[in-house]
């Protein structure tokens, strides 16, 4: 009895819901939050409005994000837009209905019913299951795909309220935690399973249009930059670059388009979003090594490298020596060594003074064992000496060239054969000739090991080609290398032979020492066949130890 009396009484409004303002603005910072809470309720049309259940938060399966209370201090004291209160949700009967189009309401109330769309479509549904709230999904992919037509054919600005509602929508749906598993697995794993088909996020009919929506409406001429930036700030730019950690390469492309228009309309944006990437970077070359993402970030650099004003800050030139030229060390290289060439190139075309430090730095990372990987850095490296002047050649050629002729004497052929085709290079080809005296001395044991022994023949040929080039132009230069590179080869043979009967020498002392004592004796571990012979017949039980 006592219960249904005061269940009469008007119950105290508590202190959050006092605050909260029927559909008020949210703060720039705060747009993951739905700015519309259960007590934001308001009359509208019947039909007008799509309904869910009273919770606020679940619509048979389907989630959408809820009000917190300090969101709604925060916005406590702003003056209320009479649009908010059109665009509330309903909170009636848990049915998800659908909005009439733009074409059947009046060009005045287009404006309430795009916010009230936009409401509409933060709801999140669960496209794990394919059988659950099928109609509810169409309903909203048929909404998405209207406000797409809406926002191509607007001829208003946006007002603030419109982009608040927008940067609201795009975070209920794109914003996401990425599971955990992928990110668990090997590098092997990741990057070596090219047969594997690449995952597929089942809800991306529906994202694609999310991501096409917000396409729209960073490119469109309707959206002031000044405003949007309040709603698209730092924190709504740092989650876009979370997603492309995305294992759906699709997305991947949206979100390149989209940072890059991004960062040409928001010019205030453009600093941090550099910096971001950079830690991205960082995070990748230092830490985990994995991120499927880097590809397109560094196509989004390359275009943002080429529109660099000269002469270069030095925080370009620092990017350039601590995040790009790293990016060589890890062993994914191969994923987006493409775009990171071309990046590379790009800084060395906008000041050739930086041709040494890339050089040098392509050397520091040069792969030991990984021959396809090789391949790869002197395809890079022939790039980068095609827009390298004679200065900056002279400054690094010594310890480039000891590299090259490496890479000449590589047992793979692939390596051997992509060092010897720099020489069809005119601008390289012209830069060897002309430091020739200091070049052909470092590599000429090279191309005579070659010419005399490599197994590939067409490497053979492409030696003798090489050879050719430098007898033709300097043919007294060629004979004095040809001469000491003899009279090395002597004197290697020499050594070699003394060196060879010095371990024979020790080799017959041990075995003589073993055979006369029982003690044990160091003797080298290539011992000949004839001392190992000659202790075993002298003594049944050899105790001379073989030095490992």
């Amino acid at each position: 009895m006592m219960k249904q009396i005061f269940g009469k009484l008007p119950r105290k409004p508590s202190k959050s819901s006092q605050h909260e303002p029927n559909g008020d603005a949210l703060n720039g910072n705060s747009f993951f939050n739905s700015s519309l809470g259960p007590n934001s309720l308001n009359s509208s049309k019947p039909g007008s409005a799509f309904k869910f259940s009273n919770s606020g938060s679940r619509l048979n399966g389907g989630t959408v994000n809820s009000h917190s209370s300090s969101s709604a201090n925060s916005n406590q004291g702003k003056k209320t837009d009479p649009l908010a209160s059109q665009a509330g949700l309903m909170l009636v009967s848990g049915i998800y209905e659908a909005l009439p189009g733009f074409r059947d309401v009046p060009s005045t109330e287009k404006q309430s019913l795009f916010l009230k769309k936009l409401n509409m479509c933060c709801v999140v549904f669960d496209f794990g299951d394919p059988t659950k709230n099928l109609r509810e999904k169409d309903i909203k992919k048929q909404t998405l795909l209207e406000l797409v037509d809406y926002i191509s054919s607007v001829t208003s600005k946006f007002n603030e309220l419109a982009v608040q509602e927008m940067a609201r929508m795009v975070a209920a749906n794109l914003f996401r935690t990425f599971p955990s598993p992928n990110h668990d697995i090997k590098l092997l794993e990741m990057y070596d399973l090219e047969d594997e088909e690449p995952a597929m996020d089942p809800a991306w009919p529906h994202l694609q249009i999310v991501y096409e929506l917000l396409l729209r409406f960073v490119v469109s001429p309707e959206t002031d930059a000044k405003l949007a930036k309040r709603y698209m700030d730092h924190s709504f730019v740092l989650k876009l670059l979370d997603l492309f950690d995305s294992d759906d390469h699709r997305e991947r492309d949206y979100l390149k388009t989209i940072l890059h228009r991004i960062y040409g309309k928001f010019m205030v944006h453009r600093p941090f979003i550099r910096k971001a990437i950079n830690n991205i970077f960082y995070r990748f070359i230092f830490e985990t090594e994995k991120h499927n993402g880097i590809a397109e970030l560094l196509e989004i650099l390359g275009s943002i490298i080429n529109g660099f004003a000269l002469p270069l800050k030095e925080e370009h030139k620092l990017f350039l020596v601590r995040a790009l030229i790293p990016l060589h060390k890890p062993k994914c290289a191969s994923t987006y060594h493409q775009q990171l060439s071309y990046c590379i190139t790009q800084f060395v075309e906008k000041d050739y003074k930086l041709a040494d430090t890339v050089i040098r730095g392509l050397l520091k990372y040069w792969p030991v064992i990984n021959s396809s990987k090789e391949v790869m850095f002197v395809g890079e490296l022939e790039e980068v000496l095609e827009a390298t002047q004679a200065a900056e050649f002279q400054r690094c050629q010594v310890p480039l060239f000891r590299q090259i002729g490496r890479c000449l004497n590589s047992s793979h052929f692939q390596v051997a054969e992509r060092a010897l085709f720099l020489w069809n290079n005119d601008h390289i080809r012209n830069l060897i000739i002309q430091n020739r005296s200091v070049i052909l001395p470092i590599i000429f044991p090279a191309l005579e090991r070659n010419t005399n022994g490599h197994w590939n023949l067409a490497v053979q040929s492409f030696t003798l080609n090489v050879r050719k080039i430098f007898t033709d132009v300097d043919h007294v230069l060629f004979d004095e290398c040809l001469s000491r590179f003899q009279e090395d080869e002597l004197k290697e043979k020499e050594m070699q032979e003394r060196r060879e009967l010095t371990w024979k020498h020790l080799e017959d002392v041990a075995s003589s020492t073993t055979a006369a004592s029982n003690e044990a004796v160091l003797v080298s571990r290539f011992v000949s066949s004839i001392a190992i012979a000659t202790a075993t017949a002298t003594s049944p039980t050899p105790k001379a130890m073989v030095g490992s």
